[in-house]
């Protein structure tokens, strides 16, 4: 298979793309990274410099008609997700949206409308399920390892949506930009929980602004908080498991990241060290304990769940090379394993189920 042509929308130094697709691609022999754009021509000649990336657009139109291009990463502010998808879609390229893949599931479903149309491949960006840890994990429970899971607890922190942000980051307090603890940290921790255990049969939840407002620290001054930047879920797996689950904005002086998996024989344990409560980004430590054993010791995971990513490659680049790393797999066999826009819908689905629990007080059958 040819080498895939990838140009990255929303590339700036310093960004997520710049420290996770970037370095991800660099790993991986089936991708070459031809293009990239950003809102400034200066900016987009300074990312294009420091990543040796022969092309630097500052419109996105130029990167998408670009003919070395094969496929659309699409990296900036989940508002802008459905113009720049449209765009790469019409013009009949593969794209890789990060998550979420629209601002509600409208969007996302006028997305998966378009690229059925359009009859290309579609990516979207929830990678916490690439995690070696939890790909492990999974494949453990399988196994019986724990025996019949009876529940799962998990609690983590969102990180950026604590007490203090600056401007760059105001936006995600504001429920309308669409990245919440809830559509973001969360639902990337949810994804992992329903990738190892199953779908939900039946979901209960509490959404609370805890904070009401926060301090833009670099312009003094405060401005409202209209997300839930407490998010809590109960409900029950389709195999019965009772589900526990709980992220907070901002972090903890605490565990950031633990989530338990409990069963008839045994129990995995899977955490994060630091700050870092976000799954999807975090190198876990998977731990577990059965039969005779009093506590828990630390499992080490497989070279297989890593190849062919490096292990040294750690930190956000690790699941995003996975993510990749599968999808080239898809592309030379014909299979369809990687989540594309219509799997990204059922989990918008998802969070609308969650947002219709916590407001009507009731315990909610997902779609």
């Amino acid at each position: 298979m040819k080498k895939i042509g990838v140009g990255i929308i929303g590339a700036s130094t310093g960004g997520w793309a710049s420290v996770s697709h970037v370095p991800a691609l660099r790993t991986l022999p089936d991708y070459e990274l031809r293009a990239i754009s950003t809102s400034r021509r200066a900016s987009a000649e300074v990312a294009a410099k420091e990543f040796d990336v022969p092309a630097a657009f500052d419109d996105h139109a130029d990167l998408i008609a670009h003919p070395g291009v094969d496929l659309v990463v699409v990296a900036v502010k989940v508002t802008h997700h459905h113009a720049l998808v449209s765009a790469a879609l019409e013009a009949g390229k593969m794209v890789y949206s990060e998550w979420p893949l629209g601002v509600g599931s409208e969007e996302a479903a006028d997305l998966v409308d378009r690229a059925r149309a359009a009859g290309v491949r579609t990516v979207i960006g929830l990678q916490g399920r690439y995690s070696p840890a939890v790909r492990h994990a999974r494949d453990l429970i399988a196994d019986g390892y724990v025996g019949r899971v009876l529940g799962t607890t998990l609690v983590g922190s969102g990180g950026i949506w604590g007490p203090e942000t600056d401007r760059a980051h105001a936006y995600v307090f504001d429920a309308a930009a669409g990245a919440t603890p809830l559509t973001a940290s969360g639902l990337h921790a949810l994804e992992a929980v329903n990738f190892a255990l199953g779908d939900f049969a039946g979901v209960s939840a509490n959404l609370v602004t805890g904070r009401k407002e926060v301090r833009v620290a670099d312009e003094g001054i405060t401005i409202p908080v209209t997300v839930a930047d407490q998010v809590s879920v109960t409900g029950t797996l389709r195999g019965g498991a009772a589900v526990s689950f709980y992220y907070r904005g901002g972090s903890s002086r605490g565990d950031n990241l633990r989530w338990e998996i409990n069963g008839t024989e045994g129990d995995l344990v899977l955490t994060a060290p630091g700050i870092n409560g976000n799954l999807q980004v975090a190198d876990l430590r998977l731990e577990g304990g059965r039969g005779g054993d009093t506590v828990v010791a630390e499992i080490t995971v497989p070279d297989r769940y890593f190849a062919p990513v490096p292990r040294t490659l750690t930190g956000p680049p690790q699941n995003v090379a996975q993510t990749y790393a599968h999808l080239a797999e898809d592309l030379r066999e014909g299979t369809h394993t990687v989540p594309d826009f219509a799997y990204a819908l059922e989990r918008h689905r998802l969070v609308d189920t969650i947002e219709r629990a916590s407001q009507t007080g009731s315990t909610q059958t997902p779609a």
